[in-house]
């Protein structure tokens, strides 16, 4: 007998409607549903409250091949989110942009390294540039981490963060701002290695 058969049984032998068995659960009454459609496999978290609300073993639930799939694809999950949450901070480290300093300025004949608040060396425009870029960037973060648990909406941020990304390192290179764009492009290589990290347990 499947998974999805078990749990129909269990729950119809108590009684209890998919919305009750899912607020017995913790669950959402949705995840109920795919479980009893077999369109999808509780959590460990969620088999071992299955486990103990019917007084069942998880061996009883699930075989021990599908046990250990289950166990992978959650571990896979963990890895990806923490990869997104690294992602996401790396777009906060762009802040760095704007406090450190990188940017050269002129004093009587000697050349000072100040951060971009007291830039005045480069064009408005380029100023103006700077600061919207980093700040998108800043701000791209931000939603990186809020959205750690939407996948959709994380893979358009995610896109939305590398071009960014990719802009900060062309504008600084074109403007010949050395320090600013080895920090811009350092920044750019992780986030390339944490996305290719994510693609590559989403392809597993």
């Amino acid at each position: 007998m499947e998974f999805h058969e078990k749990i129909q049984i269990l729950r119809k032998n108590r009684g209890m409607t998919q919305e009750e068995l899912a607020e017995a659960l913790f669950v959402s009454r949705t995840a109920v549903s795919k479980w009893e459609s077999g369109r999808g496999y509780p959590s460990i978290d969620s088999l071992k409250e299955i486990s103990g609300f019917f007084s069942i073993t998880i061996d009883d639930l699930l075989s021990g091949e599908k046990l250990l799939s289950i166990a992978e694809r959650e571990k896979q999950f963990g890895i990806r989110r923490v990869c997104e949450l690294l992602f996401g901070m790396t777009d906060l480290f762009s802040l760095l942009l704007i406090v450190l300093p990188l940017y050269p300025k002129t004093v009587n004949g000697y050349i000072y390294s100040v951060s971009l608040s007291a830039y005045t060396e480069a064009t408005t425009l380029n100023r103006m540039a700077y600061w919207i870029l980093f700040l998108a960037l800043i701000l791209t973060g931000i939603l990186k981490i809020l959205l750690n648990t939407t996948e959709k909406k994380q893979d358009a941020v995610t896109a939305c963060s590398m071009v960014l990304g990719a802009l900060t390192v062309l504008l600084l290179a074109l403007a010949g701002e050395t320090y600013a764009v080895a920090m811009a492009f350092l920044l750019l290589l992780v986030k390339g290695a944490l996305l290719m990290k994510t693609m590559k347990q989403k392809s597993i």
